[in-house]
């Protein structure tokens, strides 16, 4: 007894091990538990299940070994706790994801899926692969997945890749009743519907099959594979094999088959030798009843690359066909125009690295030479008054001279004097006897950007100051204004800043004041000066009458 009480705690010992062996190798082991298979530019949306004592989710693609963020402004592919988003889904979303959940005891589960992405051309069929469960019998078909999308509508349900028409189909919310189904209603039957995420209409397709109580249904023959009008690449003298694979039906079909052709002549009427069949069938998802032949070559000929191959599949309903012709392999034509051509390719990617390479470290002078030299006239309608708006810390201390002297003496001489921009100013540009709050609402409004003064003292300022607060939600919230990071002093790892703050700057970055202030005006061709004038926007151009902006 003893022994086995020992045994039992030895095996518990080398349990919990292990658990905590494939919670650290998760991210480089994919062990797929559900394939999704959406439509190349429609939603999909994901969900994880919620075990008992879930309380926390995190989502990760498996090659790249990185976490799948929250949702941020702009963002394609995120996650919010069990659901995972793709708006829209693209072809190079492929691949495996998991989903990493803890437990209220600590302890995790990942629940692992496999996202394959299907192009679709507008008259075309949807994906026929399918993961959702079958449908039997009850005359009730449930748009899959349509549950993991908030307020979705059906707005089309299809069989077989046709719209549904007639009065014995029933449309109510996500279902799709069948009246007295039979064998012929048997098949995949795709439900279209609409989702709305934040304002951006999405569409979804899901498809199930429905399989009735009777033994077996012919579905429209269709050829998985060759396309047609597909090339097969061939040597002279070689053995060849061409395989075509069919779905048939659901389950066994008493009548089915797929054969070649050779010029319009069936395999098994020709005479010769070189031609012969091989045929098996299986039984792929949801009793899905498929047939391969492959047509083996024992030596291609110069004759076969004038001859077309066809590959029928038929069953009791009709028949279908794709064509297929060969041509020689492609041969090397000497070593000297390969070499040419990796010399040029080389030549060429070596010019492109250097063009951005010169125009990464010299952005900002090409950008402002071209202004200069083209002096390109901006919106003149644009309805706002001032070029920015200024944004500085009040009431200093011991920065005070420095600041008031940089907002007031050295910002208007630099962009107003001798770059003829339009600033305004708190107290300077906000006259006596106006409403603060409305006046300074109204200038932000009026103006293209928004210039902040990042200093200490802004950063510690308990004070949430009205015209910042104002600035940030017409940057961020309503996208309507640029802003511009002026680093008066040296702020360190920002981690003092708000969040939104912090937020501008990983997306755009500061500009640091390290020049020496003096009382001399400062240069406009300065490397701060520039960098500020790259981020303002085009001066307004007037008519040669006109004195003033």
């Amino acid at each position: 007894m003893k022994n086995c009480i020992q045994s039992f705690l030895m095996f518990r010992t080398m349990m919990g091990h292990l658990d905590l062996i494939l919670l650290s190798a998760f991210l480089s082991v994919s062990l797929t538990a559900e394939t999704f298979h959406p439509v190349e530019g429609e939603a999909l949306v994901i969900k994880c299940p919620k075990w008992s004592s879930s309380v926390k989710f995190t989502w990760y693609r498996m090659d790249t070994h990185k976490r799948i963020p929250a949702e941020e402004e702009g963002s394609r592919i995120f996650s919010i706790q069990k659901f995972l988003w793709f708006l829209p889904t693209s072809r190079e979303d492929s691949g495996n994801y998991t989903c990493v959940t803890r437990l209220s005891t600590n302890r995790t589960k990942s629940y692992n899926v496999s996202v394959q992405v299907h192009s679709y051309k507008p008259g075309g069929c949807f994906p026929i692969r399918t993961h959702y469960p079958n449908e039997t019998g009850r005359g009730k078909v449930t748009c899959p997945t349509i549950d993991n999308y908030e307020n979705a509508t059906v707005v089309q349900w299809y069989k077989d890749c046709k719209p549904l028409q007639g009065q014995r189909y029933l449309k109510k919310g996500k279902y799709l009743y069948i009246e007295n189904p039979r064998r012929e209603d048997d098949g995949y039957y795709t439900c279209q519907f609409i989702y709305t995420h934040k304002g951006n209409v999405f569409n979804v397709s899901a498809t199930r099959i429905f399989i009735s109580d009777v033994k077996h249904s012919p579905l429209p023959p269709q050829i998985i594979f060759p396309k047609n009008n597909d090339v097969v690449e061939v040597e002279l003298g070689a053995a060849l094999s061409l395989k075509c694979q069919a779905r048939l039906g659901i389950k066994k079909q008493p009548l089915a088959a797929v054969t070649w052709d050779v010029d319009n002549i069936s395999v098994k009427n020709l005479l010769f030798s070189r031609f012969h069949e091989e045929t098996h069938f299986f039984d792929g998802h949801d009793q899905v009843y498929y047939k391969e032949t492959t047509l083996n070559i024992t030596e291609v000929k110069k004759e076969d690359l004038q001859s077309n191959f066809t590959c029928i599949a038929l069953n009791e309903m009709y028949n279908t066909r794709v064509t297929v012709t060969l041509q020689l392999k492609v041969q090397s034509e000497g070593v000297l125009p390969n070499a040419l051509l990796i010399t040029g390719s080389l030549v060429l990617l070596g010019a492109i690295a250097v063009s951005v390479i010169l125009y990464q470290s010299f952005r900002v002078d090409i950008v402002l030479l071209y202004r200069e030299i083209f002096q390109p006239q901006s919106v003149k309608d644009d309805g706002k008054t001032y070029d920015a708006y200024v944004i500085y810390p009040k009431n200093h201390i011991s920065e005070a001279n420095f600041v008031e002297y940089f907002v007031y003496q050295v910002m208007p001489d630099i962009l107003e004097n001798k770059c003829g921009y339009k600033l305004c100013i708190y107290g300077r540009d906000i006259y006596p006897g106006e409403d603060a709050a409305s006046a300074i609402e109204k200038r932000i409004q009026k103006s293209r950007r928004l210039i902040i003064l990042l200093t200490h003292q802004l950063i510690n300022s308990k004070e949430d100051a009205y015209d910042q607060h104002i600035a940030l939600y017409n940057a961020l919230i309503q996208n309507d204004t640029k802003v511009i990071l002026l680093e008066m002093e040296t702020i360190g790892t920002y981690g003092k800043l708000q969040e939104s703050l912090r937020f501008i700057i990983k997306q755009q970055g500061t500009i640091k004041w390290k020049e020496e202030h003096t009382v001399h005006p400062q240069s406009p061709n300065s490397k701060f000066w520039k960098q500020v004038r790259y981020h303002m926007p085009l001066t307004h151009r007037v008519s040669h009458s006109a004195n003033t902006r």
